[in-house]
Formats: C-alpha cells, sequence, structure tokens
C-alpha cells in the first residue's frame, strides 16, 4: 500500500474516532442482523440503552438507518467483515 493510500485510511479512523468502544461493539452486531432486544440481552443493558447508542451511532456516522450505518461502517474501516461474520449461503437453498 503506497504512503499516501495509508494517510488517507489513518485520517479516516481518526475522523470516525469518536465512536466509542462500546457504540462499535453495538455497531459489530447490528451488522450480524440483531434486534435492539438481543443487542440489549447480549450485553445486559436496558433495550432503551441500545435505543439511545442506536441513535447516536446513526447521528456520528451520518446514516440515515441501520443498514446504512453498517454499510458506511465497513465502508470507512471502522467494522470489517470478519466483525460481521457473514456466511456464505450454498446457491439456491434458502434459510
Amino acid at each position: 500500500m503506497h504512503p499516501s493510500e495509508i494517510a488517507a485510511k489513518m485520517a479516516e479512523r481518526i475522523r470516525y474516532a469518536d465512536l466509542t468502544a462500546r457504540e462499535i461493539d453495538i455497531l459489530k452486531l447490528i451488522a450480524r442482523g440483531q434486534s435492539n432486544k438481543l443487542i440489549a440481552d447480549h450485553l445486559a443493558v436496558t433495550e432503551s440503552t441500545i435505543k439511545h447508542h442506536v441513535a447516536t451511532v446513526l447521528t456520528k456516522l451520518g446514516a440515515e438507518d441501520r443498514t446504512h450505518a453498517v454499510t458506511l461502517a465497513l465502508e470507512r474501516n471502522i467494522i470489517d467483515l470478519e466483525d460481521v461474520n457473514v456466511r456464505a449461503r450454498p446457491a439456491g437453498r434458502s434459510e
């Protein structure tokens, strides 16, 4: 990777560094398709606490909704596909 590309990626990460570790954790759980209730249960907090965090994440990222937030987070290297734990399904199979 060229030094200017590295610098651009670092600047991008710094720009979005105002997401807290908890907000990034919640973003990863959103990316895995978990509902606010499931996230709340997983983190042992109330659903309203998660709703507040989600709203804050959307605002900080400038996202319109949860899907947009995940897309932006992936594009900006805040999270990556390993965080999402995406598994490909065999063609022609629905679950």
